[in-house]
């Protein structure tokens, strides 16, 4: 009987040890991956902002988004443009 509790305190112990190594090595994994996340949206903000090759580029982009969101709200309340 005193074997069987030891064997299983044992069991119990290692698998919880296993468990919290895996854990930490997942949430490792995972700021990785956020991390890498983070660089490529900052690293194409940055492009984005060398490409505009003027103060007004973007202005006109704005404009032009406007003006799609205004077509669609006028799609999805089914007036015809």
């Amino acid at each position: 009987m005193t074997e069987q509790i030891i064997i299983s305190s044992a069991t119990i112990v290692g698998m919880t040890i296993i468990a919290l190594i895996a854990l930490r090595g997942w949430q490792g994994w995972l700021a990785l991956k956020e991390h890498e996340l983070d660089r490529t949206r900052i690293a194409q903000v940055d492009t984005a902002m060398q490409d505009s090759s003027a103060p007004g580029t973007a202005r006109i982009e704005i404009a032009d988004l406007k003006e799609r969101i205004r077509k669609l709200e006028a799609i999805a309340s089914g007036v015809d443009l």
